[in-house]
């Protein structure tokens, strides 16, 4: 007499006990032991995770509580449901900014174990609904449904709803996070991670914009992208609830059903996504082409330069803005942010042209500190120096790759920001000034390079090594400071043209004078700072090689 395993008829229990026991609650327990073991390794880190989680869960409290507030009000359903797109917006873009912030987003560490992507997949997805990023996620979509609920089968649509936008939520994390997570464990990956400051302070910007204008015109200029964005999943789960509430019941069903194909079709992606990664292998194995194509990109660039050791120094400069990560965030930032001062300003109605300065301002920083990006590597330099002749020709190098980018970068935003406000007689002395205070930041820049040097670690996202945070202060605000004194003369210069009788016919003249100005003052201090770095060779390296 056969048994039921032999026949095939046995019950549903002895079949899944015949497939093994679920992985997930392992991959649960993986999770919290993760996170339990990282805030043991220190109490700051205890402390920093503590302090961040109270914050979280205060502003979810009081997200939750000004959405019940919303309840009632004509453009609700615009605001929740915006609301919801941005927030699946912040879970697509997180893997890729914060790599780090949750171990388990990278499955090939998964690779030697003997795992079916199905049940992995939906392990993670579970593992994923445990954190702070989930809990509030789900008081945002709780407070939106309780925006736009009315009667009970909005209600009943809610207890479906809820769930399954979270759900779309982690799965557009987990999909995308699977999808790059080659990228975001190479060296691009980290320039990425250490970007995620700059898309923070647009944001920022950004969402300031928005709220002056929303508290100007008010919140039925939502309406439109609303109306869109509710057939978008997940918004199209409050899109839903809203819909049944106003007693479109098909309308409601057809947004729920978008929803849950998009669910759907994330996990069957990231499924795909996770077979390939567990079968194909790692590019780091294979044969790469990067050095060759590097070859080919150098020699470009070097026909481009001087001949000579300037145009040594100034190739190794650009590369380290292109190659290495700290540096090309801070060009990046000091790019970005030179930009948007200026013309949110002019977008808003309140902006000066003479904001367009900032860019140069912004830029003239990246001058400062020069031989800390070198970290260790300064002694390959400090060899090549022997009088203040050769730190000339370093710094004067160093100080010319800046202005490749700098100058014409500088001269946009002016010309950008003087098309936004229409004041073109003044765009002759707003670029004297700026090119004269972007010399001035080089001047000081070099001084304060040779003066004030510290290192920059390299592991980590912290810009200055321990115990040096009060060089980079000095070094950075007193040169800025300093850079301002400089520019006096001109600054002066502008004000009487502007206030004379006749001035505005001679503002032409602010800048050939600012140009000119800015030079010399550049090739002043170039020559100051070169005789201090050629006798603090010895005390430069001491101080870049603490990280």
């Amino acid at each position: 007499m056969s048994t039921a395993a032999e026949t095939g008829t046995g019950t549903g229990t002895e079949r899944a006990s015949a497939a093994g026991p679920s992985i997930t609650p392992v991959v649960v327990r993986l999770k919290l032991s993760l996170l339990r073991n990282g805030l043991r390794q220190s109490a700051g880190r205890r402390a920093a995770y503590v302090a961040s989680a109270a914050l979280v869960l205060l502003f979810a409290a009081l997200q939750l509580i000004g959405l019940i507030a919303l309840r009632g009000n004509a453009h609700a359903a615009s605001v929740t449901v915006l609301l919801v797109a941005v927030l699946a917006l912040g879970w697509a873009v997180m893997p890729l900014f914060f790599p780090s912030g949750d171990e388990t987003l990278d499955p090939t560490r998964l690779v030697m174990l003997p795992l079916r992507p199905r049940p992995l997949v939906r392990a993670l997805l579970v593992a994923s609904l445990v954190g702070i990023g989930p809990l509030f996620s789900l008081c945002m979509l709780i407070g939106s449904v309780i925006a736009v609920a009315h009667g009970a089968a909005a209600y009943a649509v809610s207890v479906v709803a809820v769930p399954l936008g979270l759900l779309v939520c982690l799965a557009l994390a987990r999909a995308v996070a699977a999808a790059n997570i080659r990228l975001l464990t190479s060296r691009k990956g980290r320039d990425l991670a250490v970007l995620s400051g700059l898309v923070i302070a647009v944001g920022a910007q950004l969402v300031n914009f928005g709220a002056q204008r929303l508290g100007s015109a008010g919140l039925g200029q939502l309406d439109p992208a609303a109306d869109v964005l509710s057939w978008v999943p997940p918004a199209s789960v409050v899109g839903a609830v809203d819909a049944v509430s106003e007693g479109s019941y098909g309308v409601g069903a057809a947004r729920l059903a978008l929803s849950a194909l998009a669910l759907a079709g994330l996990l069957s992606l990231w499924s795909r996504t996770l077979t390939r990664l567990m079968v194909s292998p790692d590019s780091s194995t294979l044969p790469d082409a990067e050095p060759a194509r590097d070859r080919t990109r150098s020699a470009r660039l070097g026909r481009l330069l001087p001949p000579g050791r300037t145009g040594t120094i100034m190739e190794r400069s650009l590369r380290y803005v292109w190659r290495d990560p700290k540096t090309k965030a801070a060009w990046v930032t000091s790019l970005a942010i030179g930009l948007l001062v200026p013309v949110f300003n002019a977008l808003q109605g309140t902006g000066s042209i003479y904001f367009a300065c900032f860019a140069a301002g912004m830029l003239g920083i990246q001058m400062y500190n020069q031989f800390g990006q070198d970290t260790s590597a300064f002694w390959m330099v400090a060899m090549t120096i022997s009088s203040p002749r050769d730190a000339y020709v370093e710094l004067r190098g160093r100080a010319l790759a800046m202005l490749v980018i700098t100058l014409p970068y500088a001269a946009l935003v002016t010309v950008l920001t003087t098309a936004m406000l229409g004041d073109w007689p003044a765009l002759p002395e707003v670029l004297g000034l700026s090119f004269a205070l972007l010399g001035a930041m080089l001047a000081t820049g070099a001084w304060s390079s040779a003066r004030f040097p510290y290192s920059i670690p390299q592991q980590g996202y912290k810009n200055v090594a321990p115990g040096q945070a009060g060089l980079a202060w000095l070094s950075i605000f007193g040169g800025m400071v300093a850079a301002a004194l400089l520019c006096v003369p001109v600054i002066a210069l502008t004000i009487w043209l502007n206030v004379t009788a006749n001035g505005d016919d001679w503002t032409w003249l602010l800048l050939p004078l600012g140009t000119a100005y800015g030079t010399g003052i550049t090739l002043l201090g170039l020559r100051l700072a070169a005789s201090r770095t050629a006798t603090r060779l010895p005390e430069i390296l001491s101080a870049v090689s603490k990280g």
